[in-house]
């Protein structure tokens, strides 16, 4: 079997017959459930085997886990669109229910193609546990180290963290290909993943018919090095929306000075605060800290809706009343958890980024700090990695169809970052989606966009016009929401 079908392990779901042989990997029913989002996408799974170091291929193996959301038409374009997850840790399988909306209009020729990454999900996952918010001294980089050491014992002689990177990946993604029998793919990245797009365009350009970058990361870039830049830049927007805004305005003021005023407080008088679970409705009592009010100003700002909350939640916690925003804070940190697979995040930050990253004077008035760079350097200091390709830091160059998409305010990957990407591809598109935050390929008529992109292949002469409607989205004035 093994010299028929090299690579490849087919495991159909217990009692159910094959639905589809694509190439050499046999499909079978299945559903694709994510946690945050009700209902379920009726697809097609398969697991693939793969070495864990490609370098010896007889070596120790592990499975990925697939899926197919098939196409509606009867004789499928030959090219699937293959989604990239991003994080990094977060499973393209578990990420398609909450981003399907971007990829429906294409499901009328084309199938979607998820390819877990190695790490992640249910494919040899290295799951490690995120700091504690809610305890005292969980922060500090002796805390950090600490974590890395007590994952990495859990996966001792299971798995070697080494080979759990994006040429890992990128390995993984052109086997799947070759096993498929198809000549070319569509490649469709967001935030991480548009990293994962531009490496397999660079390692395998032939066998890239398109690629869209959502949210871009540049090559060149260290993740993590302008998160606290990037962080206040979305901010103070935010703050002069706000200050723009005769009823914002006048219900919350400067609210820049109030998030200041607010970080100085619990930074120098951490307190106790009771509130309700937000899932299991049971009491709890954490210390309003630094830690939660930075996850809250930070995660709020990847959304225009959650941005929108920020300020009431502000506002409400410096007039005595923290309880809404401890809420959303415990929300987000065990989404985190649930979502990501910190210590695959650590194989491709420590190979690829660490060595890179500096505690720089610039940052150490912003408002995340130089908190960031220092954890990630203290816990790459003990975590095996691998050294990443003598070319992965430069631009891609290329002259295959790309579209790149940015959000106005997004507080990670701003459009600053497109700009640059797309300077070396000189047959490319950059749009910005005004108003927009995080990975906006789902909002407005951006969906009715990708599919033409992907169906002509002319990013240049994409009538993007329809963005124009995209704006602001108003702020809460109170629980209700905003002014009518």
């Amino acid at each position: 079997m093994r010299a028929l079908l090299p690579l490849v392990l087919l495991l159909a779901l217990p009692g159910a017959a094959f639905a589809r042989q694509f190439g050499a990997i046999a499909f079978a029913p299945c559903e694709l459930k994510a946690g945050r989002v009700a209902g379920a996408v009726a697809a097609e799974c398969a697991r693939f085997e793969v070495p864990e170091n490609h370098a010896e291929p007889q070596g120790r193996r592990i499975t990925l886990r697939l899926a197919l959301v098939p196409a509606r038409a009867e004789a499928p374009a030959p090219d699937p669109m293959v989604l990239l997850a991003g994080g990094p840790g977060q499973s393209a399988i578990d990420a398609y229910p909450m981003t399907q909306a971007a990829f429906k209009p294409l499901l009328a020729r084309r199938h979607v193609l998820l390819v877990e990454q190695r790490g992640t999900g249910q494919s040899s996952p290295l799951k490690c546990a995120l700091p504690d918010w809610k305890q005292p001294g969980e922060g500090t980089l002796e805390a950090a180290r600490g974590q890395a050491r007590e994952c990495l014992r859990r996966y001792e002689g299971k798995v070697d963290t080494r080979f759990y990177a994006t040429s890992d990946y990128i390995a993984d993604l052109e086997q799947v290909r070759q096993a498929l029998g198809v000549p070319q793919v569509n490649l469709a990245g967001g935030s991480y993943g548009t990293r994962v797009a531009l490496e397999y365009l660079r390692r395998h350009p032939a066998a890239v018919r398109s690629v869209f970058i959502d949210s871009v990361a540049p090559p060149e870039l260290a993740l993590g090095q302008d998160h606290a830049r990037n962080l206040d830049e979305a901010l103070a927007a935010m703050t002069r929306r706000c200050s723009a805004d005769a009823a914002c305005r006048a219900r919350y003021g400067d609210i820049g000075v109030t998030l200041r005023s607010l970080q100085r407080q619990v930074k120098a008088n951490p307190r106790p605060v009771t509130f309700r679970h937000p899932r299991t409705h049971t009491p709890m009592t954490v210390p309003f800290n630094e830690a939660a009010l930075l996850a809250v100003a930070r995660l709020f700002s990847y959304d225009p809706k959650t941005t929108a909350l920020l300020p009431l939640l502000l506002s409400e916690a410096a007039a005595g009343r923290p309880e809404p925003l401890m809420a959303q804070a415990e929300l987000m940190f065990g989404s985190l958890g649930d979502e990501l697979a910190h210590g695959m995040e650590l194989s491709v930050t420590c190979a690829e980024d660490a060595d890179l990253l500096q505690s720089l004077p610039a940052d150490r008035d912003r408002l995340m700090g130089n908190v960031l760079p220092d954890f990630v350097r203290a816990q790459c200091e003990v975590w095996p990695h691998a050294a990443r390709p003598p070319d992965f830091k430069q631009p891609v160059v290329s002259d295959k169809p790309v579209l790149l998409l940015s959000g106005e305010y997004d507080p990670v990957t701003p459009p600053r970052y497109a700009e640059q990407v797309a300077g070396t591809l000189s047959n490319s598109r950059n749009l910005v989606a005004r108003g927009e935050g995080h990975t906006p390929a789902a909002t407005g008529c951006m969906p009715r966009l990708l599919r033409e992109f992907v169906e002509k292949l002319q990013p240049k002469a994409l009538d993007a016009s329809c963005l124009d409607a995209l704006g602001d989205t108003p702020f809460f004035l109170d629980s209700l929401g905003p002014a009518p």
